[in-house]
């Protein structure tokens, strides 16, 4: 299971509001963009336009989106969350 973000630096790095890219990684062969997208219209709703790869067996799925973010806190929400789907292995 993914850990909570903690003493990040997001907000030393960014200014806010601003684009970022998530990349999740989990199980193939489910609805896992679509899982993916019920959390992000959650926490951040917005118009996605999610790329997903497979891997080379097929086994597991890379999905990569770019959100609107609006704080260090609203980043460390959503890498949680999403980290918190049972399908998903890791947040990028």
């Amino acid at each position: 299971m993914v850990k909570p973000v903690k003493d990040t630096k997001f907000d030393e790095l960014l200014e806010f509001p601003c684009p970022f890219t998530f990349r999740i990684m989990g199980l193939a062969n489910t609805n896992l963009t679509d899982q993916i997208l019920v959390v992000m219209q959650q926490y951040a709703p917005g118009d996605y336009a999610p790329k997903s790869k497979p891997s080379s067996k097929g086994t597991y799925e890379s999905v990569s989106l770019v959100a609107t973010v609006t704080s260090k806190e609203h980043i460390e929400q959503l890498y949680t969350e999403l980290g918190n789907i049972e399908d998903v292995r890791y947040v990028l």
